[in-house]
């Protein structure tokens, strides 16, 4: 690929593609940590109680300012296209209800009471997933209208029905399905909400977008000060996701892609990574000397979390501009692509694949799960997982929400 020249306006910024399969890749990896003993302990969760993060406490905040980034460049494309305010609400909104659905549905699969179920823990897995593909599966404008209508409102009933049949908690105190914390997939659907109508509300105004982020992150510092306590009484039914702390990651993406859109586009390259380079010090600055409020924390979501994270995002997606788009390299990734661009897909699949490692209960043995050899098992799984989505790619299966 050549290099994009600073004064074209690309349909699709690949270092963003590049950036979000890297992420995709890391996401996968840590999520198979737990299949692993004798590893470092900085490549998986710091506990809640540490002050600290490892590697998978930055994966998804760097993913949520992905979502971010791509925000400007998909809805400035469907408005340029003539697309009315009421489509692109509508696409917003059923693009939030999507991974709600999903995120709320994976959340509960960690209180599934397999004894008191139906069906086992790993079949209602598997079928979730199935219900999700044929709802959201890309099926392209060739395929027959009606038989699409058709898989998707089986997806719906078989989703239903999966619900209604849900056992969770205790034998002595069953639960039905709830919504807990939203999940992962449930949390990004909140994020991309807030940022999308927040990028609509204010079109391309920069000043704007930057005092939200700001705001977000003022309201996760306030949260944890205490000063938000006299709001306790309304936050079970109506709150910023995550104490404000994923919006300021998505609204960090917005900011930088909208300065993307501002500056690299027209011929101002270094303009560009010299203000992102610029906005990560700041960032990480904040989070360090902010430390002692609070500590770095995940798992609280802390607002030195939030800022070290988004710094650390912008430091990532600087060096892909100038690797990708500066100086065209994006070959050098073409093997990780699918995890960029059937992103969705790539992140379900294993849950399919760990579904079916549960019911034939075979495992590696304990020498491929060990240290180094275990952290490259882990490398080479993702790997697969991303070969095996872009495989499914080519033959035009993939979700599309």
């Amino acid at each position: 690929m050549n290099p994009i020249p600073e004064n074209a306006n690309p349909r699709r910024v690949y270092s963003i593609d590049v950036f979000r399969a890297i992420t995709m890749m890391l996401m996968i990896f840590v999520n198979d940590l737990w299949t692993l003993e004798g590893i470092p302990a900085w490549l998986g969760h710091v506990d809640a109680k540490e002050d600290g993060m490892g590697l998978a406490d930055v994966v998804f905040p760097a993913f949520l300012v992905i979502v971010g980034l791509s925000i400007p460049f998909a809805l400035s494309k469907r408005i340029e296209k003539g697309e009315r305010l009421a489509g692109t609400l509508k696409h917003i909104f059923f693009r939030t209800l999507a991974l709600l659905t999903m995120g709320v549905f994976h959340v509960n699969l960690e209180n599934y009471n397999g004894n008191a179920a139906l069906i086992p823990k790993a079949i209602w897995q598997i079928l979730i997933t199935a219900a999700f593909f044929m709802i959201w599966l890309d099926y392209g404008k060739t395929k027959d209208s009606r038989q699409r209508k058709g898989f998707q409102i089986g997806g719906v009933v078989l989703l239903g029905i999966l619900a209604l049949i849900y056992k969770g908690g205790s034998a002595e105190a069953p639960t039905w399905m709830g919504f807990h914390w939203w999940g992962i997939l449930g949390l990004i659907g909140w994020a991309y909400l807030i940022a999308s109508l927040v990028y609509l509300a204010f079109r391309e105004n920069l000043g704007v977008y930057l005092m939200f982020f700001l705001f977000f992150l003022f309201f996760n510092s306030a949260a944890k000060l205490g000063w938000l306590g006299i709001l306790e009484g309304i936050k079970p039914y109506i709150w910023i996701s995550g104490d404000g702390s994923n919006p300021a990651f998505a609204m960090a993406g917005v900011v930088a892609g909208v300065y993307y859109k501002n500056y690299f586009t027209k011929g101002k390259g270094w303009s560009y990574t010299l203000i992102l380079g610029l906005s990560a010090v700041v960032l990480l600055v904040f989070g360090f000397w902010t430390r002692p409020l609070w500590g770095i924390h995940k798992i609280g979501a802390s607002p030195s979390w939030v800022a070290i994270c988004s710094g650390l995002s912008f430091l990532a997606f600087a060096t892909m501009i100038w690797l990708v788009d500066k100086r065209g390299k994006a070959a050098w990734f073409d093997v990780i692509k699918p995890a960029g661009t059937s992103t969705l897909t790539c992140y379900l699949l294993p849950y399919i694949h760990y579904a079916v490692y549960t019911m034939v209960g075979i495992s590696l043995p304990l020498v491929l799960r060990t240290g180094l050899v275990g952290i490259a098992k882990c490398l080479l799984y993702a790997l697969l997982i991303i070969l095996i989505t872009g495989f499914l790619e080519k033959r035009r299966i993939r979700l599309k929400i």
